[in-house]
């Protein structure tokens, strides 16, 4: 049973059907209505959770009903709570999405309590962090908060893994103790100041980024697979033949399957690969923690496709 501990989020997830975008100072009635738990943090936790790992969550909540659900779920999903901090006077994360009949959408979020995170509340992990086999953490939380946190996963000899999503560029401190990153084609580029269409070779990247200290890298590429690259060179991981019904939420599957793997001493390629079904699988479900397998859903879903 690996040990994990991811320093993430926890965002609600707020969201509306309509037919079309309202008028300004117009009310619009939707015609459908969702309201769950999300967060990449939580998403990636939940994850690792459901594939039999023993998952510590360090996240931050508000002092409002959205932390109550919050709290629920993390019991419900057996995730280990001694780091869930909450946090007076400030609203838990949440997100509106106004969704349209051909999958467009708008998002307004607030993240609320989760950038009040700071490295001290990494630094009262420490212990946990010295006994788990990793570390994984995003972007939802503040820059200096994920330094800490691999910062320390590298001290006690956790592996340290880095979904930079949503991305934004960053200080080359940041990439200096990442074990592994995981971008998408758009990330990849955004984390090195760039345009998200940039042209460069996805390979030329790679070396910028080796150069900032990262160790290996994997680039998920949607319906084209993953790219693994490291320094011996590159490879390519296809992706799982599927016909997607809800891809919200897929990446953070993909992330939490690939670190259990990891977890369990599987090789890097082995490890994408499982990540690349179950990222499918969530694909296949409408909504991420529905989406999220457990072991025997992953298992046979691998078996059957």
């Amino acid at each position: 049973m690996p040990k994990i501990v991811v320093v993430g989020s926890f965002v609600v997830g707020i969201t509306f059907g309509v037919s079309r975008m309202p008028a300004v100072g117009e009310t619009l009635i939707g015609d459908s209505f969702d309201l769950g738990p999300g967060g990449k943090g939580t998403n990636q936790a939940i994850g690792a959770a459901r594939l039999d790992a023993q998952v510590n969550l360090l996240a931050c909540v508000g002092d409002d009903i959205f932390a109550d659900m919050a709290l629920g779920i993390y019991k419900k999903e057996g995730l280990l709570l001694d780091h869930i901090h909450r946090m007076s006077n400030i609203n838990t994360g949440v997100g509106v999405v106004t969704l349209m009949p051909d999958g467009k959408n708008w998002i307004i979020g607030d993240f609320g309590a989760n950038f009040l995170m700071t490295p001290a509340h990494v630094d009262a992990a420490e212990a946990l962090i010295a006994q788990s086999d990793i570390v994984m953490s995003q972007f939802e939380v503040p820059p200096e908060t994920v330094v800490r946190a691999m910062e320390l996963g590298r001290k006690h000899g956790a592996m340290t893994i880095w979904n930079p999503a949503p991305a934004k560029a960053v200080i080359p401190d940041l990439l200096a103790n990442v074990d592994l990153l995981t971008p998408n084609e758009t990330e990849v580029r955004i984390l090195l100041g760039l345009a998200p269409d940039d042209p460069t070779p996805t390979l030329d990247l790679a070396q910028r980024l080796f150069a900032l200290g990262v160790e290996r890298i994997v680039v998920t590429k949607g319906k084209d697979g993953a790219q693994i690259v490291t320094s011996d060179g590159s490879e390519e991981i296809p992706a799982v033949e599927i016909t997607p019904v809800d891809p919200t939420g897929a990446g953070d599957c993909f992330n939490a399957a690939l670190a259990v793997a990891l977890g369990q001493g599987k090789s890097l390629t082995e490890a994408v690969r499982e990540g690349t079904y179950a990222g499918a699988y969530s694909a296949t479900h409408l909504g991420v923690i529905d989406g999220l397998p457990t072991r025997r859903e992953l298992d046979e879903f691998i078996s059957k496709t």
